[in-house]
């Protein structure tokens, strides 16, 4: 077996679908799913076995992970989540540039399965972060990982005592051994359904938040420094949004052209890279990241004020306490 696909889920029953008919779609056949199933109250377990999947007991992401890899048996353990959706040729083109590469631990482009232009940006963000770490503080996201079995045994897989990150922190631990590398091969497509519920601009206030605490403090093991639960979003935008998203995004777009231009010629010259060669383009993040922070501070206190505003003319017993 050269491939074993491993989900944690629970209660996926409206997403799992849509992820695995797009693994059955690939031109790649030598590959098992397995679905780490948390306990679900509907028909998850159900739907994964009509598609022929493994279903073991799962938990937290961390222990779902652990126990799908437990009894995979592929070389390569391609770790998603249930709400993704793999473009035609994703298994091939991931297994093929490993292979090609020797690499032992992966990660790639993400995009997002949604119009909205805010969530574009978002994810241009993301990955751009993912570029300019690979030397100084290398992470991936949970949701699209790869490693080959012997380095995840290596490290003895995923910390499942870490409350939230733990994929940054396997990524971490990882690449201590063998480096985290980007394919240039592959994106695969991810749901924006988190950004829904908790809303855009709080999910990316968390995010650096997150990143902040772990970079000065260290993992995260309880729930005290950032919570999952946040009001819906709206999907209208102010001049003042608009105005700022068209600033952000040009500069996305040219810091991301610059990065994946160095990368490209790094990996031409077949050399490995230095804090000093990166620092440019680090700069570049740090300043986008600084502005991001100082307008969502901003945004907050305005939309603080406007929910005091209309909360003035609520009726006294329904005014928020």
């Amino acid at each position: 077996m050269r491939v074993s696909i491993i989900i944690p889920a629970l209660n996926e029953e409206a997403n799992l679908p849509k992820l695995l008919e797009s693994v059955k779609a690939q031109d790649f056949g030598d590959y098992e799913v397995i679905i780490a199933d948390a306990r679900s109250t509907d028909r998850t377990r159900e739907i994964a076995a009509e598609y022929g999947c493994r279903v073991v007991d799962g938990g937290m992401p961390a222990a779902g992970r652990n126990a799908g890899a437990a009894v995979a048996q592929g070389d390569f353990l391609f770790f998603l989540d249930a709400d993704v959706v793999l473009p035609q040729g994703f298994i091939h083109n991931v297994y093929e540039e490993m292979q090609d590469r020797y690499i032992d631990l992966a990660t790639c482009e993400i995009r997002p399965l949604s119009d909205y232009r805010l969530d574009r940006v978002i994810h241009r963000m993301m990955n751009l972060a993912v570029l300019l770490n690979l030397w100084t503080d290398p992470k991936a996201f949970g949701f699209c990982i790869f490693v080959t079995r012997r380095l995840f045994r290596l490290i003895n897989g995923f910390d499942e005592t870490i409350y939230v990150a733990e994929d940054n922190d396997f990524v971490k631990r990882g690449s201590a051994i063998k480096a985290l590398r980007f394919l240039n091969s592959a994106y695969i497509m991810v749901s924006v359904r988190r950004f829904e519920k908790e809303g855009r601009f709080a999910y990316m206030k968390k995010g650096i938040k997150l990143n902040l605490y772990r970079t000065f403090k260290g993992e995260i093991r309880n729930d005290k420094v950032v919570q999952y639960e946040f009001d819906a979003f709206d999907k209208s935008e102010s001049p003042e949004d608009t105005d700022f998203l068209d600033k952000l995004e040009s500069r996305l777009l040219s810091a991301e052209e610059n990065s994946r231009r160095f990368l490209k010629l790094a990996h031409e010259q077949n050399k490995e890279t230095n804090i000093k060669q990166v620092q440019p383009q680090l700069n570049e993040f740090s300043h986008l990241i600084e502005d991001l922070d100082e307008y969502l501070n901003k945004r907050e206190r305005r939309m603080r004020s406007l929910r005091k505003f209309k909360d003035f003319f609520k009726p006294r017993s329904k005014r928020v306490k």
